[in-house]
């Protein structure tokens, strides 16, 4: 963490809890902002990925085998 993100985490801990919780959820809110570049590599990248399968480079893979696979690798 940087020196500004540490002293401006140590400011907000000083804060009383409801004044906290209005810091984070400002915080949280400018992350839901759009950002323009990363929403044009995102679309680059999907347009790849769809070129790839329609060449026959990649395959698709049904969602109920992706949902059955991350839920065998999350149980304990």
């Amino acid at each position: 963490m940087t020196t500004t993100a540490e002293a401006l985490s140590a400011q907000a801990a000083q804060l009383p809890p409801a004044e906290r919780i209005e810091v984070v959820e400002r915080i949280l809110d400018s992350l839901e902002q759009p950002d323009a570049l990363l929403e044009t590599l995102w679309a680059e990248e999907a347009n790849d990925r769809m070129a790839a399968y329609r060449r026959g480079e990649i395959k698709a893979v049904a969602l109920i085998d992706v949902i059955a696979k991350y839920n065998q690798s999350a149980s304990y």
